[in-house]
């Protein structure tokens, strides 16, 4: 599922699915391979627990609020991001796993939108660290902010080292 574009994400994120018969999984997945380890453990627990994968990737153009910048083409390939988040679940989970996860894609502040899609999930699932350019010393800022904030358990999922 693809959300397009808009000052505000909490319409998109309110149709999510809240069918409360299962219970939701909520995963971030940025591409890293910290939200990879993060799927692949939320796959693991809603298998626990009776419960559903519902993999949220969000999307933001860098600068765009604060400062004024040339007119940039914003229409998102919405056929073609979902096709690249189906092939990246695939690639981490298998096809048949990949085939019953959920997935949303939606434009906005990755935190905030975590946020809300986590509303009244069974748990939130992230890695410890993201795409972020600067690497904190424990967590990265969206796993910081939304272990702060979620109103749901929140689980970070940290890469183990070899």
């Amino acid at each position: 599922m693809v959300r397009s574009a808009g000052p505000d994400a909490a319409g998109e994120v309110e149709r999510m699915d809240r069918d409360v018969s299962e219970p939701r999984i909520v995963v971030g997945v940025d591409g890293s391979q910290s939200s990879y380890a993060a799927l692949r453990w939320a796959v693991g627990y809603a298998g626990l627990v009776g419960g559903v994968v519902e993999a949220v990737a969000v999307w933001e153009l860098p600068g765009l609020y604060g400062w004024s910048a040339p007119a940039v083409d914003m229409d998102v390939d919405e056929d073609e991001t979902r096709q690249k988040m189906r092939r990246e679940l695939t690639d981490v989970l298998g096809a048949d796993v990949a085939d019953s996860v959920r997935t949303h894609v939606v434009h906005g502040n990755p935190a905030d939108v975590l946020l809300r899609a986590a509303e009244g999930a069974e748990a939130l699932v992230v890695g410890s660290r993201g795409r972020g350019g600067f690497a904190r010393a424990l967590l990265g800022s969206v796993s910081q902010h939304v272990s702060q904030h979620a109103t749901c358990p929140v689980v970070l999922v940290r890469v183990g080292k070899k």
